[in-house]
């Protein structure tokens, strides 16, 4: 049975064209660096104390955050759209922008060396962690450079072997690293430099070969007067994304922050699930977008909505015994975390609904708001309510931005259907506020039950039954989704 199903889907994916192909293995990849992340995390939480998890996450917070100025995202939409808009002189553009990002690195490392002292008391690391956070930056670059380049052209087996190689040699050498050395934050980071190196260092010479073109005044020109004016949103995202864990390490300590980012990335493993599940609706809703049928989009989005809650509830309802496999019981605290967090990537997964429609009428100015907002409505809030309550605050201000960031977009995109669509709405306010405030209801309950195990494994067993009993309905969800997906391919 299981050779004939194995049979089966072989014979399907050599059916599919070159595209679907790549998609899969894309995917795949994408799977593979999060599990393998999620698979170590136990391990380095048991050869690190949670004062040094907590200086690793402040490290990994900064380099999102210094990473975003330095190389200015240029990798991003500027690089695809340029690869497109000068097709035929792809590899010289390609040379040039490896030639940027590097001449920018170059100039941040100067920045830095002539003021290191005041650099390093800012961000409280020291002068190894920043070198090596500098030629990490780099490094990233190059490679998602040559890497975007693969997925436009869609040759994928390098990228695959590279990204498959990186997955599993970066957690391994990291954890060989920890072991031998007293240093367990440099280590750990030196771990995954030294396998950047190796994996990634060449990509930066393929393209500079291939495109013979180190400096370019108009692809330089073209690619920063297209992201400067982006670097508000693109920084605003990081400090949205990492200000609690830097605010906790400075206000109370490097152990609370590192209890606090281990429940952190515990609560984003379902970021795995809700990423493929948009991956696979965003083209449909950017085709309903343009052909003006947003009416079509609540009978996807409801259905996503609450699947995305109730999953999220679901981990909120075994998190004691998921912090227990992912770290010893000195991180036991994490609990109290989880729900807020976990709640707030539902109002992530939410947003992008909404989002999309900016995206598509190119409303950057509503987009850089919005992320300006509420990165800047965050540090407010960890500042007033981490002194005043403690680090797991900070779970309850990120869940309260993000309501208010989801809340911005939804009706930034209520004003663009008004300018473009005759005031259509394509999603009902009252249906949304609904499965997000119950979802919020039932998600914060769970808490009060966290030491009564038998109850929550009744409730979990009632949902496991009520989603078998509700299974055709679901599957037929699915089905949706994926005829959808196929009329966008």
């Amino acid at each position: 049975m299981i050779k004939t199903a194995v049979s089966k889907g072989f014979s399907i994916y050599k059916k599919l064209p070159k595209q679907g192909k790549a998609s899969f293995w894309f995917l795949m990849c994408s799977f593979l660096q999060k599990g393998m992340s999620m698979i170590t995390t136990p391990i380095f939480t048991r050869i690190m104390s949670t004062e040094d998890y907590g200086q690793l996450g402040g490290y990994y917070s900064w380099s999102s955050i210094i990473g975003s100025i330095v190389c200015l995202n240029l990798f991003a939409g500027v690089y695809t759209q340029g690869l497109v808009k000068f097709e035929e002189d792809k590899y010289r553009y390609s040379s040039s922008l490896q030639g940027l990002c590097l001449t920018l690195t170059l100039a941040w490392s100067v920045v830095y060396f002539i003021a290191r002292e005041f650099w390093n008391n800012l961000f409280t690391l020291t002068t190894s962690q920043m070198v090596a956070m500098l030629i990490t930056v780099w490094l990233s670059a190059s490679f998602s450079f040559w890497s975007v380049e693969q997925r436009v052209e869609m040759t994928y087996t390098k990228l695959v072997v590279i990204i498959m190689a990186a997955s599993v040699l970066q957690p391994l050498v990291s954890i060989i690293f920890v072991l031998h050395n007293d240093d367990k934050v440099m280590a750990r980071i030196m771990g995954g430099l030294v396998v950047e190196i190796v994996l990634y260092a060449w990509t930066f010479f393929a393209q500079l070969f291939k495109g013979k073109k180190l400096i370019s005044k108009k692809y330089w020109i073209y690619a920063l007067s297209f992201n400067i004016p982006l670097l508000p949103h693109y920084l605003s995202g990081s400090v949205l994304n990492t200000s609690d864990r830097i605010m906790i390490s400075r206000i109370i300590g490097d152990s609370q922050a590192g209890i606090y980012t281990l429940a952190y990335s515990v609560s984003l493993i379902m970021m795995i699930f809700n990423n493929a599940l948009i991956q696979t609706i965003e083209p449909w809703i950017y085709q309903k977008i343009k052909d003006k049928k947003v009416k079509d989009l609540s009978k996807v989005a409801y259905p996503a909505f609450i699947m995305v809650a109730i999953i999220n509830v679901l981990l909120i309802i075994v998190a004691p015994e998921v912090i227990a496999i992912f770290a010893p019981p000195t991180y036991r605290e994490g609990i109290w975390i989880i729900p807020s967090v976990a709640l707030s990537v539902f109002f992530q997964f939410l947003y992008s609904f909404f989002a999309t429609f900016e995206f598509y009428y190119e409303k950057t100015v509503y987009i850089t708001c919005a992320t300006m907002g509420g990165a800047l409505l965050n540090i407010i809030l960890n500042l007033v309510f981490i002194k005043s309550y403690g680090y797991i605050a900070a779970g309850y201000t990120t869940l309260f931005s993000y309501i208010v960031y989801a809340a911005f977009h939804y009706f930034a995109m209520q004003k663009i259907c008004k300018l473009y669509m005759d005031g259509v709405k394509p999603y009902s306010l009252k249906i949304i506020i609904a499965i997000g405030g119950l979802s919020i209801l039932v998600g914060l309950s769970v808490m009060f039950l966290y030491e009564l195990t038998i109850v929550r494994y009744m409730i979990l067993f009632a949902v496991v039954i009520l989603c078998i009993w509700q299974r055709k309905t679901i599957a037929s969800y699915f089905k949706i989704m994926l005829s959808y997906k196929k009329q966008t391919s």
